[in-house]
């Protein structure tokens, strides 16, 4: 009889998601609440050209435009006003829902990783119909391994060169989308594992990842031999 050990099942894959960008199109929205951040402070905000930098944490931006004694209380009027603003212009990027539909449907867990303050991140997902196992905020570049670590995700996907770090520093799979301000150069060149056009083709690359850790006869935390495949 084999040993009892040799039964114990692989423990399940937990993947972990970046949002602006990677799941959501949150440029329509995070435009309006600069906007509005704009008409009520008196100070110009480009917005525009805001959105084409998304993925760094809030107060990097607004450092572009408010003096450094003024950033935390403007941070904090930012996150404020965000709900009126920037959830119901925003909208699901292709493949989003499926791509962490997918996750769950093979047995494995779903989680968000963002640099965006958690209860506005929440708040998007629920109004897109977008619904990860957990949601963690507020975390950015290297400082995202901290949840990606504690939730033993294996693999990490994102559209920013800071998410590729982030990954990197878990010790996770990057999985890169060049759907937001960092092309595909840019994310290979940061040192990501694997290159999708974009979220749509994440499920049938999810089934050739679980295929070849099966075949390698691994768990979830078992990455090397799965990438190669991918």
């Amino acid at each position: 009889m084999a040993p009892m050990a040799s039964l114990t099942p692989p423990p399940a894959l937990t993947v972990g998601f970046d949002l602006d960008m990677t799941l959501v199109d949150s440029r329509p929205g995070i435009r309006a609440a600069f906007l509005a951040l704009s008409a009520e402070t008196g100070v110009p905000i480009d917005a525009d050209l805001a959105v084409t930098r998304l993925g760094p944490p809030l107060e990097l931006e607004l450092a572009h435009w408010f003096p450094e004694d003024r950033i935390a209380e403007v941070g904090d009027r930012y996150r404020e006003i965000y709900p009126a603003f920037a959830i119901t212009p925003s909208t699901a990027l292709p493949g989003a829902r499926e791509a962490v539909a997918a996750v769950q449907a093979s047995g494995g867990r779903a989680i968000v990783v963002t640099a965006k303050f958690e209860p506005n991140a929440k708040l998007h997902l629920a109004h897109l119909g977008i619904e990860p196992d957990d949601v963690v905020g507020s975390l950015w570049a290297e400082a995202k391994a901290e949840a990606l670590r504690a939730h033993g995700a294996a693999v990490y996907v994102g559209d920013h060169t800071g998410d590729v770090r982030g990954a990197r520093a878990a010790g996770a799979l990057s999985v890169a989308v060049p759907t937001g301000p960092c092309d595909e150069a840019e994310l290979r060149a940061a040192g990501a594992d694997v290159v999708l056009a974009d979220l749509t083709a994440f499920p049938a690359w999810l089934r050739t990842y679980a295929a070849g850790v099966a075949e390698a006869g691994g768990g979830a935390d078992d990455t090397s031999a799965a990438a190669d495949r991918a």
